[in-house]
């Protein structure tokens, strides 16, 4: 990878009207089409992107590694990466070009709330943790196409999330059925759930074979399949009613198939409830992943060694095609055009200075030196996620590796119940050593939920974690778990971290600013953002074309 390493270079003096100091290397050229502060997913999939498109592009980042806010860092750098040290990145003093102001920029944490719960097992550094988590890929998602056709499948490698889908519910882990078969081999459905869930999802694979027929194709048999359009305008709860779905089979379908985030059949009408389009859009995916690998087991597969594998895989994509690349180097101020009120270049900690006609900030910048409105967060999405990730001493489902577990919103059991004012799904990523993401024997349980209120939804997270997991005792005793026709032990919880994390969306103002990790498992939202971005940049350009030579699927997904 094309990548200058700082703290190598000799002292010397830019062209650029800094001085260069000695722990940074000088970076030749000064002037770029795209700087990029920050390798997180979104800066990386921008950065293949126009250099794709023949850009010149520099990416610096201020860490020695690739990620940003979207990282797999050993388990030891956790705490001083989510309480990271306040103080600004210093710079050599230097007068800006003629007509440009010197404006100053800092990194913020955009974590709080931070809670670490007993010890982990040594050696800790065998612990690699995901910051995005719990998070997977779809095999038939856009994240997965983008690596084929950039050609980043070929410097990452996937499994598959073969223990499927577990819905907790009223105190038990259900199944959730990926494909026909499953339906019928499920003994905890009755004969009746099973004609009603069978025939809803005959239903939706009709509708979605007619949408997808060309009009030459398509034929009045298939115009009768479609779902009529009053039907895919409604709240897809109502949908599911209408399609005499019982409570369980509804939230099997809403929270853990078409994976709605909020409460959808609560007293209140929610503004976030999901339409019947929108889930069927999330079903036809997930049905579509099921079987696209001959070597993944479910619909979900996920990276060996983490997510962090992801931004990395992107960026040695954009180093091929000529972006430089510079680690350990943080941005301290950035240059404004006074004339045109538009910045025009960066100064990193060096001291020099980087022109460009196209600046992308990682979202954990800001500018204190400017009003907040225009520098600080996008104060129209105070949105947060409370996360939480566990150690755990054994799978939730006997005989499975990786596995996600679904509770939806307001789940209880006789014992332990939580508020009222949960009306968030919270989701459970368990994950084993064949990830390479932990020592044999152990495993490592990632949570989340959205939330407003950091402190109901870190209490959502650690209920959901004592409905799965045990503390550990001194008398050696573990609480049981009923599972589809028996009861199990719990897997005994050796170690914690809950925290929570904002979010904001990416921004154009002044400058572009990339998304952050969002609430959701997968990343289509974050691409949908990344690809509107690029076309406000480059509007006449392709987003990351196909190479010229054709990619087998198969062969590139490295899926096991």
């Amino acid at each position: 990878m094309a990548e200058a390493d700082a703290g190598s270079s000799p002292s010397s003096v830019d062209g650029g009207g800094g001085t260069v100091q000695n722990d940074y290397p000088t970076i030749d050229p000064t002037s770029f089409d795209v700087v990029i502060c920050g390798t997180g997913l979104p800066e990386s999939v921008l950065a293949a992107a126009c250099a794709a498109a023949g850009k010149t592009v520099l990416h610096v980042d201020p860490k020695p590694f690739y990620g940003s806010l979207y990282s797999s860092i050993p388990l030891p750098s956790l705490a001083p990466f989510l309480s990271p040290d306040p103080s600004p990145p210093s710079s050599a003093a230097a007068a800006a070009p003629e007509s440009h102001t010197v404006v100053d920029l800092q990194q913020r944490s955009v974590y709080s709330e931070v809670e670490f719960s007993g010890a982990a097992p040594e050696p800790a550094r065998r612990f690699t943790v995901d910051l995005v988590g719990p998070r997977v890929l779809y095999c038939a998602d856009e994240a997965v196409d983008l690596l084929l056709r950039s050609g980043g499948s070929h410097h990452v490698e996937f499994k598959s999330v073969e223990g499927g889908s577990l819905l907790y519910w009223e105190g038990c882990l259900y199944p959730v059925p990926g494909k026909r078969q499953d339906i019928f081999i499920d003994k905890t459905l009755g004969l009746l759930e099973k004609r009603t869930l069978n025939k809803f999802f005959n239903l939706v694979k009709g509708h979605v074979a007619a949408a997808s027929a060309s009009p030459d194709e398509a034929g009045e048999g298939d115009a009768s399949a479609k779902i009529p359009e009053e039907d895919l305008d409604l709240p897809f709860v109502e949908f599911l009613e209408k399609q005499g779905l019982s409570p369980k089979m509804r939230a099997v379908v809403l929270y853990a198939i078409a994976m709605a985030d909020y409460d959808q059949d609560g007293a209140d009408p929610s503004e976030k409830l999901i339409t019947t389009r929108e889930g069927i859009q999330t079903i036809a995916l997930y049905s579509s992943s099921i079987g696209r690998f001959a070597n993944a087991e479910g619909a979900f597969i996920y990276p060996m060694y983490g997510h962090g594998e992801l931004p990395q895989a992107f960026c040695r994509c954009a180093a091929v095609k000529g972006a430089l690349y510079v680690l350990r180097m943080p941005v301290a101020a950035l240059l404004l055009d006074e004339v045109k009120k538009h910045f025009v270049g960066a100064r990193l900690a060096s001291g020099q200075d980087i022109l460009c006609k196209q600046l992308i900030i990682d979202p954990s910048y800001e500018i204190p030196t400017l009003d907040t409105s225009f520098g600080g967060p996008d104060l129209n999405s105070p949105r947060k996620v409370a996360r939480g990730i566990c150690i755990i001493s054994k799978s939730v489902k006997q005989g499975s590796s990786n596995v996600l577990v679904v509770f939806p919103p307001k789940f209880s059991t006789l014992v332990l119940a939580l508020e009222e004012q949960q009306v968030a799904a919270v989701r459970l990523l368990q994950l084993s050593s064949n990830l390479a993401v932990c020592p044999p024997e152990t495993f490592v349980a990632y949570l989340s939920t959205p939330c407003t209120d950091p402190s109901s939804g870190k209490q959502c997270i650690q209920k959901a974690m004592h409905a799965l997991f045990s503390p550990q005792a001194s008398d050696g005793s573990e609480g049981h778990l009923e599972t589809d026709d028996k009861s199990t032990v719990k897997p005994t919880l050796i170690w914690s971290c809950v925290y929570v994390q904002e979010i904001t969306q990416g921004t154009s103002r002044p400058f572009l600013s990339c998304p952050m990790p969002d609430e959701h498992l997968d990343y289509r939202n974050i691409l949908e953002s990344t690809k509107k971005l690029f076309a406000d940049i480059y509007p006449d350009e392709e987003f990351l074309p196909k190479k010229s030579a054709p990619v087998n699927a198969d062969d590139d997904s490295d899926s096991e």
